[in-house]
């Protein structure tokens, strides 16, 4: 049967770095804990995360009324969401245009034949897809698929939706586009464990071909794990002043004895040593260590997937095709690979892939 694969891949994040302003937000939140404040600090030394981008510009005053340069986010009067969706209106749009833009289509944009968005931090109607058929120059008979509020893992299922449309159309070209601004999420809060979770998120944008083309990545296979007993570990739902997220610190644990107890099945039988390349999606360093202990990996072994979190922090569902594109770049041929994502369920969402000769 045809074989899918993804031919280039492209990312885009927003202008401004705000990891360093948000350090400085949050320190002043908890300036009247102490204990709190200096655990905050230790923490985030230990993150491993040095960038993180936002569509809303830093405030240059952490002891200011607001977080952002424009105001969006006063101290004590955070936004609803219906004002967080206007903003998710105004700059997603242009973010994923973006990305789609660096692909550098060309001639190939009339070839586009589906198109597949996955978001879970924004939505209208007409949504992001109709967005994207205008700017980009779709051909106004593209077949659209929204993948909504599937969390991290989201590129991983768009990724399957594209393989079994490439499987049984041998002239598909689907343009896969993930999308997402999770700063416009923040609560206004002085709880530990939140600040922390913010800590962890930025904005980003990733878009890539899929077609039959044998250039790029070859999608071999995927598995889904769901691990039994973990439904509340990781939840996101939508409230009255944004989306509310939970994250356990039970998750790296899950993902550890999930995966050492179903590697077998998520390799297709091959051993870990095996595997060349990890495409793992940097939900945080101890997500990194876990899955690097699961699988007795090499030090060196998960150097994309850290690399990335180093630069972008967590961006949901775009992260793991930054990792993708970071490997896809580096020039390796004829190799094997496994990539894996993670969220609420919980879920480890994989795919086995092999680089094309």
């Amino acid at each position: 049967m045809q074989t899918a694969y993804i031919n280039r891949v492209a990312t885009a994040v927003p202008p401004y770095d705000v990891h360093d302003a948000f350090r400085r937000f949050a320190q002043s939140m908890l300036l009247d804990d102490r204990r709190n404040s200096l655990l905050f600090q230790r923490m985030a030394d230990k993150s491993g995360i040095e960038h993180r981008y936002s569509c809303l510009a830093p405030s240059n005053l952490p002891e200011g009324d607001c977080v952002d340069a424009e105001g969006f986010y006063p101290r004590g009067d955070f936004p609803d969401t219906a004002a967080r969706m206007q903003k998710f209106e105004q700059y997603a749009p242009p973010l994923a245009q973006g990305a789609v833009d660096k692909l550098q289509l060309g001639a190939d944009r009339d070839r586009i034949s589906h198109l597949v968005v996955t978001c879970c931090t924004g939505f209208s109607a007409p949504g992001l897809d109709l967005e994207l058929v205008e700017r980009c120059g779709l051909p106004s008979t593209v077949e659209r698929t929204i993948v909504g509020f599937m969390g991290c893992y989201a590129a991983i299922n768009a990724l399957k939706l594209a393989h079994h449309i490439v499987r049984s159309e041998a002239s598909a070209r689907v343009l896969v586009v993930n999308l997402e601004l999770c700063t416009l999420h923040l609560k206004d809060t002085t709880d530990l464990e939140q600040i922390l979770l913010f800590l962890l998120f930025g904005d980003g944008c990733s878009a890539c071909v899929v077609s039959a083309e044998p250039v790029g990545i070859a999608l071999d296979g995927f598995h889904a794990l769901l691990v039994p007993s973990t439904r509340e570990l990781i939840t996101w739902n939508i409230r009255q002043s944004g989306f509310d997220m939970t994250l356990s610190g039970r998750v790296p644990g899950a993902i550890h004895d999930g995966l050492q107890e179903h590697g077998s099945e998520i390799l297709a039988g091959a051993s870990a040593a095996s595997i060349d390349l990890w495409a793992v999606h940097p939900g945080g360093r101890t997500v990194l260590d876990a899955v690097e202990r699961a699988f007795e990996l090499g030090p060196g072994a998960l150097m994309a997937s850290r690399e990335i979190l180093r630069r972008y922090g967590n961006m949901s569902s775009a992260t793991v095709m930054f990792v993708i594109d970071r490997l896809l770049g580096s020039g390796t041929r004829g190799r094997t690979g496994c990539a894996m994502s993670f969220g609420p369920g919980l879920i480890a969402e994989t795919m086995l892939f092999h680089t094309a000769a």
